[in-house]
């Protein structure tokens, strides 16, 4: 891995948390994630399955985690199963985690080959009333695959039928929504490598230069910081690409007089960071342009302030469409009868915002969260409001990721990439 190793006191603190949630007398296992194949011999590149990870920080195929806090020994407590290593492995595919190594790793003592896996869970089994299986259930989560996780899920039912059924889902939502320092400390790595690279770009765009050249300037910076990449597949939208809201074709040149919208961020350890940015490809925003972008960062400012703890999320969007409302009238793009006309379903303002200002966000871009419990402290946001304007070919965004205070303010994990007009026309300018 390209990341330095994280001390394993986090992934010992996670599954603590996890298994006092779990029922008495039950068993917890987490898979890793498949090698997916693209054709013939080829894969695609290795993404580790985020519970494993937020469990046991082992980033690796072919890994199963099983938690039994009540089992009736201690090493079974807490078991990892792994693809047994050798010489002839590490030749061909690189160093892949010994027993030792997985301890430092995880904390966790007890590690077998995985070929031990069934041996083992079988006995388990003959101890314990409860499964907990892990199922994707995401708000957001479409899966058209079978995973490794189904998989294991489909043989364990008809295996062992006789065993009650829990879901570690809901508790993961809970548990992951609501970081760690340490956890909030990786994300804001992300965020510094994210700086990086966008400070980069200041000083690189500017007319005619190709969306996939940016591309390629932000892939440079984030890898020779230690991330993988990027965090998520990066929209470069230039013109009226802007106004298509998960553009990712990056092919266009990019003409003088637009604006180039920027959604582009860093991974660091598996932690995303996901930021937005709109700059001009000139280097100075024209009056229209400014006016929007203002109107943009001013509802950015306000949504910010609204992060705070027992804010429900459907109310916190109802208020900020009221800020986006306010700031549509002032530019002209909407007029009291189309706000005194709205459908209640689907306000005015959504002619030019129409999706949501925030989400949650850590291991996964788009996170673990209950969206109909209250925020608490210590879970991260975006802040990413827009106005998009096809008439008028372009599209602002703007994006930043918050942690939310116990008192006060959120705190501001990408304070330091430059936000301000006068700031980014200073510096593309330089």
């Amino acid at each position: 891995m390209k990341y330095h190793q994280i001390n394993s006191a986090l992934f010992v603190k996670n599954r603590r948390k996890f298994t006092a949630e779990m029922k008495p007398n039950s068993v917890a296992v987490f898979n890793s994630n498949d090698i997916y194949p693209v054709s013939a011999d080829s894969t695609l590149p290795f993404a580790q399955h985020r519970d494993i990870f937020y469990l046991s920080g082992v980033d690796q195929e072919e890994s199963v985690l099983l938690l039994f806090p009540d089992a009736p020994y201690e090493h079974q407590k807490e078991i990892l199963f792994l693809r047994e290593t050798n010489d002839h492995i590490a030749v061909w595919e690189g160093e892949k985690l010994t027993k030792e190594r997985a301890f430092q790793v995880s904390g966790i003592r007890t590690v077998y080959w995985l070929q031990d896996f069934h041996k083992v869970l079988n006995e388990m089994m003959t101890y314990a009333d409860t499964m907990y299986i892990n199922t994707n259930e995401h708000y957001r989560a479409t899966v058209e695959t079978e995973t490794r996780e189904a998989r294991f899920v489909k043989w364990w039912k008809e295996r062992y039928p006789a065993h009650n059924v829990a879901k570690s889902n809901p508790i993961l939502q809970r548990l992951r929504s609501v970081k760690e320092s340490e956890e909030i400390d990786l994300i804001q790595h992300a965020c510094d490598i994210t700086e990086k690279g966008f400070r980069r770009l200041l000083g690189f765009v500017k007319p005619n230069v190709t969306e996939y050249e940016i591309e390629a300037e932000l892939a440079h910076e984030f890898i020779r910081n230690r991330s993988k990449g990027f965090a998520y597949t990066p929209i470069i939208a230039s013109g009226n690409n802007a106004n298509v809201l998960h553009y990712i074709e990056n092919n266009q040149q990019c003409k003088d007089g637009d604006l180039i919208l920027l959604d582009v961020a860093a991974e660091y350890a598996n932690y995303s960071s996901d930021m937005t940015r709109t700059i001009p490809v000139s280097g100075r925003f024209t009056d229209r342009q400014k006016a929007v972008y203002n109107a943009v960062l001013k509802v950015k400012n306000e949504a910010t302030k609204m992060l705070t703890p027992g804010t429900l999320w459907k109310q916190y969007h109802i208020e900020v469409g009221k800020v986006m409302t306010s700031e549509l009238l002032g530019l002209g793009l909407l007029d009291k009868a189309d706000v005194q006309n709205e459908n209640p379903e689907w306000p005015a303002y959504k002619k030019y915002f129409m999706h949501g200002t925030s989400h949650h966000m850590g291991l996964d871009t788009h996170d673990y969260g209950l969206l109909h419990e209250p925020m608490k402290a210590n879970m991260v946001f975006t802040v990413e409001p827009g106005i998009y304007i096809p008439a008028e070919k372009f599209g602002i965004r703007l994006e930043d990721n918050l942690v939310v205070q116990e008192k006060g303010e959120p705190f501001n994990l990408m304070r330091n990439i430059p936000l301000e007009v006068d700031e980014i026309e200073t510096l593309m300018n330089e």
